[in-house]
């Protein structure tokens, strides 16, 4: 149990630097719920400072998200691109790594829930990572998977893979062959590099693997809601990307919305396209952040509100967890969000 002096808090225009002070040499507790870039990055950052910091996921491993689109092609094998988050974090002597998945929080007992386990917290960083983003229609999820887990981009790498061996069967046994379409959903960084992967392994790798079919004739369709693709980037390298994937063979289409999709087809502005294998890339991005409520001076609350992400950024700069911590203030409430969406933390 950690034995604290009141926080003292002072409010500047957009800022609040809160000065903890604390009687036990190992300092406040600080929970850390996920343990992808940013929860590992958080941990790393505490490493060194005055502070117990305890690592929670319901994975023993971190995953190197950005090469999970060649997972899903067979390029890498899933240990390529896992790492054990204890042999990560395993020089930082002050983190402790807790296997468990997250059944609730209690913000105003500072507690974490887990099955059979309650963590007591002095401060909470919920970095639990993206979900998919199905725009209010979830059971599109099981024809279109998205791509944020291992279990995703093997699931992703059995379709695509059975898409063509299902095809050479039904060739070869005289049957009605289903067109070879691979519809990508979503063209973020994901979605561009998963269209363009499947492209160049048609056309380049199993070129000579196929007897009864012709892996380059399969079709790779890009669609985007928006009027360009990685619309988060500049539009000169929006331009440059388009133009690299047709030269590769994907059909780009922005302005396309997805008003359906099933096993074997994808509606898109009134268009149906047939497809052995349909992937979702479209995620929404949650990291949250929760403060003992009397530091702010605010009543306990469950919502959650906007924190930029800029946090981040102070917290891996920290000049010692006891001096300061930095904490962008949006509504005054003791727990935030990068998301800029509300949600109940119960």
């Amino acid at each position: 149990m950690v034995n604290r002096l009141p926080p003292t808090v002072y409010v500047g225009p957009s800022l609040a630097t809160m000065l903890l002070m604390t009687l036990n040499n190992k300092g406040p507790r600080v929970v850390i719920v996920g343990a992808g870039f940013a929860g590992i990055n958080a941990a790393k950052a505490l490493a060194k400072a005055p502070v117990q910091v305890v690592v929670i996921d319901r994975k023993n491993h971190h995953t190197f998200q950005p090469l999970l689109y060649q997972v899903a092609l067979a390029v890498l094998s899933p240990a390529e691109i896992a790492s054990p988050v204890r042999t990560v974090l395993r020089r930082a002597e002050s983190v402790e790594v807790l296997l468990g998945e997250v059944q609730g929080f209690d913000l105003q007992k500072r507690l974490v829930r887990l099955e059979g386990l309650d963590v007591s917290y002095d401060y909470l960083i919920v970095a639990a990572g993206a979900t998919h983003a199905y725009f209010g229609h979830p059971e599109w999820e099981q024809f279109a998977p998205g791509l944020k887990t291992l279990e995703d981009a093997l699931e992703i790498r059995r379709r695509v893979l059975m898409a063509f061996e299902m095809a050479e069967r039904d060739v070869i046994a005289q049957r009605p062959c289903p067109p070879l379409n691979f519809v990508v959903i979503g063209a973020g960084p994901t979605g561009v590099e998963l269209a363009g992967a499947i492209s160049d392994i048609s056309r380049r790798y199993m070129e000579d693997d196929f007897r009864a079919i012709d892996p380059t004739q399969a079709r790779v369709i890009l669609l985007e809601g928006g009027p360009r693709v990685l619309p988060v980037y500049p539009e000169d390298l929006s331009a440059s990307a388009e133009r690299q994937l047709k030269d590769m063979g994907v059909e780009v289409r922005t302005n396309a919305m997805v008003t359906n999709t099933t096993r074997t087809w994808v509606d898109a502005n009134g268009n149906s396209l047939g497809t052995p294998a349909v992937v979702a890339s479209t995620v929404a991005n949650t990291i949250t952040i929760a403060l003992p409520a009397t530091a702010l001076g605010t009543p306990a609350s469950g919502w959650v509100w906007e924190l930029p992400i800029a946090f981040l950024h102070a917290l891996a700069e920290h000049q010692g967890f006891r001096q300061y911590l930095r904490v962008a203030i949006k509504g005054r409430r003791n727990a935030y969000s990068t998301s800029g969406l509300k949600s109940r933390l119960a």
